[in-house]
């Protein structure tokens, strides 16, 4: 099981000005400090720092179940983020949990409010059900998308 960032080549396009999900130009903000989770390094952007503020969509097409949210990037280039341990930009005290199948759409009955801590254990026991090919995490309070798990 492993922490999945937004793709480097997604987000060197929005850092380019490509367009979000909405067809946009990224907003360019600077970030406060201690809330503003980046979805490239996973780690939190540093206040006073240049951030972009977009719409994402982070599936591979438009469909019913393709929800876009806003979400936060570092403006300067970072290293992708990643890998087995619970990523640093999950800093508060709970998130969802959620499964989706191989045809991008929510595995019903997978998705949940997870206090931070239990995540990694939940993620074990949505993978044990056959039809969720991966997870994605989002805030409790405002479901923004915040990363992707897979197997």
């Amino acid at each position: 099981m492993r922490f999945v960032a937004i793709p480097t080549d997604v987000v060197a396009g929005y850092r380019d000005g490509g367009p979000d999900a909405n067809g946009q130009v990224p907003e360019r903000q600077v970030a406060e400090g201690g809330g503003n989770p980046c979805r490239h390094c996973l780690g939190m952007i540093p206040e006073r720092a240049e951030m972009l503020v977009l719409a994402h969509r982070p599936f591979p097409a438009p469909q019913p179940y393709a929800e876009i949210g806003p979400i936060f990037l570092c403006a300067a280039n970072c290293e992708a983020g990643g890998g087995e341990a619970l990523p640093a930009m999950l800093a508060s005290p709970e998130y969802i949990v959620r499964g989706y199948g191989a045809d991008d759409r929510i595995v019903y009955g997978t998705g949940g409010v997870v206090a931070t801590g239990a995540i990694l254990t939940r993620a074990a026991e949505l993978f044990a059900d056959p039809r969720v090919q991966y997870l994605h995490v989002r805030s409790a309070r405002n479901n923004c998308y915040q990363c992707r798990i897979e197997r």
